[in-house]
């Protein structure tokens, strides 16, 4: 079995609902995943948008989230570090936490991707992608991917 990350708020490859958009509450979605890795240490989720104007655009950069966890509840409050250990780090908007999908214009593919890494990752909260990504370097064991779209109205 392999690591599987999916929401109950929308389906693999059909549209994220407003409530979780610029267009309406901008709050996180619910996630939940299953088939972590034995040997996996920690897990990191990276959601971002591959289709905006000037490059992929981070929306969510959540770390150290412990194996234990099998979930992210709906509303994850934007600060930097909980008392589990997990940790957030900063958008593409400048904010630490989530920031909701808010194209331009047209359609836009949203991935939400989850890693299973072989070793802990001793980052601060506040990190930006690019440390995060260094960070995760030859450490990723699995990963596991969700994609819905938005178009705003």
């Amino acid at each position: 079995m392999s690591l599987k990350i999916i929401s109950r708020a929308f389906a693999q490859g059909k549209f994220i609902p407003d409530k979780y958009t610029c267009d309406g509450r901008n709050v996180s979605p619910p996630l939940a995943w299953t088939n972590v890795p034995r040997a996996a240490k920690e897990l990191a989720l990276i959601m971002d948008d591959p289709d905006a104007p000037s490059g992929t655009f981070v929306h969510w950069l959540v770390y150290r989230l412990p194996v234990s966890q099998t979930e992210l509840q709906e509303g994850i409050p934007p600060r930097g570090s909980f008392p589990n250990g997990a940790r957030q780090g900063v958008n593409g908007f400048g904010k630490i936490g989530y920031g909701g999908p808010c194209p331009p214009s047209g359609t836009h593919r949203y991935y939400f991707h989850l890693y299973a890494l072989d070793s802990p990752l001793n980052l601060p909260p506040g990190v930006t992608r690019e440390q995060l990504d260094q960070a995760m370097k030859n450490h990723i064991l699995e990963e596991a991917q969700l994609m819905g779209y938005y178009a705003r109205k």
